[in-house]
């Protein structure tokens, strides 16, 4: 991905990231949490241009929650309410054991693609992760063997050292998303960008998440670089300065930006394509 794929007017893929698995009502009072809210705010998003929907699920009283069963819940709930996006699970947990890490895959069907984080995290005061290279490889080797695609989450430059490394165990194309905010993640800031997406071999697909106020530059400079953007109240519970934002309108924003700049937005089969999946 690179500048001459923004000039060829490559399509983008628009991730929504609707619930995360940190923060909750008391955050943002529209946050999605159950199944139904959850599947109504896919459904939405999908229509404002979202290809991909990063699932996350939670627990009746609103705590993030890891057993396969009530990830089915929301993967029969966001499927029955959508038309073809592609969903994605996340396998990320902060202070979560590792045997409940791999729940999230082990749904029927097993989702199209799935988060993996690469490398320890910590995230507040009291969160950390400590992704060791064992649980990373056995999760690779489940999704593997389930045929799932994996998004290589890169927090910060060791990370981006840890994926680096494992590119020739990913089936084609490779695809990694680049996280930049506070806590162990990448500073935020333009450069730091430039600087990740040259160090990436031809081939790679990127894609850019900015926490808070960064959502927007961060995510419209990936625009620019022929990269992918990820939007979404899990990153971002604001449209501007003082005024919550609503998932679509997150992703509305997000795919009008892209038009504009000349990119058109993918949809759910030009995304099967761009990332080589097995289909919903």
């Amino acid at each position: 991905m690179s500048y001459d794929d923004y000039l060829d007017g490559k399509p983008v893929v628009i991730t929504a990231a609707l619930t995360g698995g940190v923060h909750g009502k008391e955050a943002h009072p529209d946050l999605p949490e159950t199944p139904a809210e959850i599947a109504a705010a896919a459904a939405a998003c999908e229509d404002a241009g979202a290809s991909v929907l990063h699932l996350h699920a939670r627990r009746d009283n609103g705590e993030r929650a890891f057993s396969a069963e009530r990830f089915q819940e929301v993967t029969d709930a966001v499927r029955e309410a959508t038309d073809d996006a592609v969903l994605q699970h996340s396998t990320g947990g902060t202070a979560a054991p590792d045997a409940l890490r791999h729940e999230p895959l082990r749904t029927d069907p097993a989702p199209e693609m799935a988060s993996l984080d690469m490398g320890p995290l910590n995230r507040y005061d009291r969160l950390t992760s400590e992704n060791t290279r064992e649980l990373v490889s056995s999760l690779h080797a489940e999704m593997k063997e389930r045929g799932i695609k994996p998004e290589l989450e890169v927090f910060n430059d060791g990370h981006l050292n840890e994926s680096l490394a494992i590119l020739d165990e990913l089936d084609d194309p490779p695809y990694l998303n680049f996280l930049f905010g506070g806590g162990t993640t990448t500073p935020p800031h333009p450069r730091n960008l430039m600087n990740r997406v040259e160090a990436l071999p031809e081939g790679v697909e990127f894609n850019v998440i900015g926490f808070g106020p960064h959502q927007l530059p961060l995510t419209t400079q990936s625009l620019l670089l022929g990269g992918h953007v990820r939007v979404g109240l899990e990153d971002n519970r604001y449209y501007e300065r003082g005024e919550l934002a609503t998932n679509e309108q997150l992703v509305a924003r997000a795919a009008r930006l892209a038009e504009e700049l000349g990119r058109p937005v993918a949809t759910p089969e030009q995304t099967r394509e761009l990332l080589g999946l097995r289909g919903r």
